[in-house]
């Protein structure tokens, strides 16, 4: 072959694989890429990884929600937060759309989906249409707690968490249920023997470590990476929420076999004080949540809902708890105008604060400030006629939430180290005379306010 012909061949072989590589490259980009992902590149940006796996489930999940008529709602914390970023931009946005995949492409095991219970439906139906999309799917049930006071309904069995896996992506659904503290609630996923652990990563689920209590947040609809989903109105508030969730449920067995043991006043007297009482401390959450401080049930009160899920009826007044750097200059104003009056004000801001507020008849609102040091918490004493000072210690704490008398509210997550704090290893056994001074095994004398500071410390209405 002369050496024209070979160049000739050469220059052929050359220009062909050139058109196959084109070929190939329009054939990925018309066809290939469209399926895989509605046009998103796979990987774009060397910060986040994307990939078309986790947009392809939240997609097919969302249209089998659709199917089946059930409204979900996005509540993954991941997604959220991207989307939380950039909301002004999206809310500006007509569509919402993007030149790429950014927020359900994002690198990540696991995307949640949330449904009220009272919107869920055709369950059989439901999973007939997952399962045509490719879905596998688990279904965790548990005992409805909300029953636990009712031994004729104390076993019934409620939905609390679907698990939806398709290829290498997992789509967890929890159930909110609304309670009669007019907030949301979502239960503890604990796995049943027969649950094959390595169906889905459930080490990696956002929910279900423990319960949660949630408020219930407006709504919006928004189309994000070219899907139509809806999230909460207020990402921001909703995350912050979700960081603060944890829930304690009423000891509700512990409270029967305390009532077999201690029979509970019926008494007219006692009804009375309760409706009182329980009127004060809905008026008192009103008044400080309007105020955006945080407060949680302290000293007789908690001790109420720990042992008995209800107001101990020779208490005499509601107790909560505030941590100092959550004082505000408003709380006295605030709840003068909500018809409770001062009734004394011991301490100040920087040491040993106390207020206390008059409610109905001689029913009393008594506020302790607490300080927090190295190793400990304490609130502070004050007595009105001599100025000695008295000073309560706790082991170190956080909130959890709770429902105590109708109304969602905070409590120490080690509640019963709070209490045996406060009232000792007997904590169990009813004491109708106490002195403030001197039962608790916590307390300790502080000292005396100068005579020359009783105006300001010491106020007495």
């Amino acid at each position: 072959m002369s050496r024209i012909n070979k160049n000739v061949v050469l220059a052929l072989l050359t220009l062909t694989s050139s058109v196959f590589l084109l070929f190939q490259l329009y054939y990925y980009k018309h066809y290939l890429s469209s399926k895989n992902g509605a046009g998103f590149s796979k990987i774009r940006g060397s910060h986040v990884g994307q990939d078309s796996t986790q947009w392809r489930a939240v997609k097919k999940f969302l249209m089998v929600a659709s199917s089946q008529n059930v409204p979900v709602t996005l509540i993954d914390p991941l997604v959220l937060e991207l989307i939380h970023r950039d909301f002004e931009r999206l809310e500006d946005s007509s569509d919402g759309k993007t030149s790429e995949c950014k927020y359900f492409c994002a690198v990540r095991d696991v995307t949640t989906f949330a449904v009220l219970d009272k919107q869920w439906k055709n369950e059989v139906g439901w999973f007939q249409a997952a399962e045509k999309m490719g879905f596998q799917w688990v279904e965790i049930e548990s005992k409805d707690p909300r029953l636990e006071g009712m031994d004729y309904l104390s076993g019934t069995e409620i939905p609390l968490h679907y698990v939806f896996r398709l290829a290498a992506h997992t789509v967890h659904l929890v159930v909110l249920y609304e309670r009669s503290g007019n907030y949301l609630w979502h239960g503890h996923l604990r796995l049943k023997q027969h649950v094959d652990r390595k169906f889905a990563p459930f080490r990696k689920l956002h929910f279900g470590r423990h319960p949660g209590a949630l408020d219930k947040p407006e709504l919006l609809h928004v189309s994000i990476d070219g899907i139509q989903v809806q999230i909460p109105k207020d990402p921001g508030h909703f995350l912050e929420d979700i960081s603060h969730s944890r829930f304690l449920e009423c000891r509700f067995k512990d409270a029967r076999a305390f009532f077999q043991q201690y029979p509970d006043d019926v008494s007219l007297e006692a009804v009375e004080f309760r409706k009182k009482a329980k009127a004060l401390l809905h008026l008192a959450a009103l008044t400080l949540q309007s105020l955006g401080v945080r407060f949680w049930l302290s000293s007789g009160t908690c001790l109420g809902w720990y042992r008995q899920c209800n107001i101990i009826p020779y208490s005499r007044d509601v107790d909560l708890g505030i941590f100092i750097q959550d004082y505000k200059s408003d709380i006295i104003p605030a709840f003068q105008k909500a018809g409770l009056p001062l009734k004394h004000k011991f301490g100040k801001v920087e040491d040993s604060l106390e207020l206390s507020f008059q409610g109905a008849d001689d029913v009393k609102l008594d506020i302790f400030f607490f300080y927090e040091e190295i190793d400990h918490m304490w609130n502070g004493g004050t007595q009105a006629k001599s100025g000695k000072k008295f000073r309560y210690l706790f082991p170190k704490f956080t909130l959890c939430w709770t429902e105590f008398v109708e109304l969602k509210v905070r409590v120490p997550c080690d509640t019963i180290q709070y209490i045996k704090a406060n009232y000792g290893e007997n904590w169990m056994i009813p004491l109708k005379t106490w002195d403030w001074k001197s039962s608790p095994p916590n307390v300790q004398p502080n000292g005396a306010w100068p005579v020359a500071q009783w105006d300001e410390v010491i106020q007495v209405y």
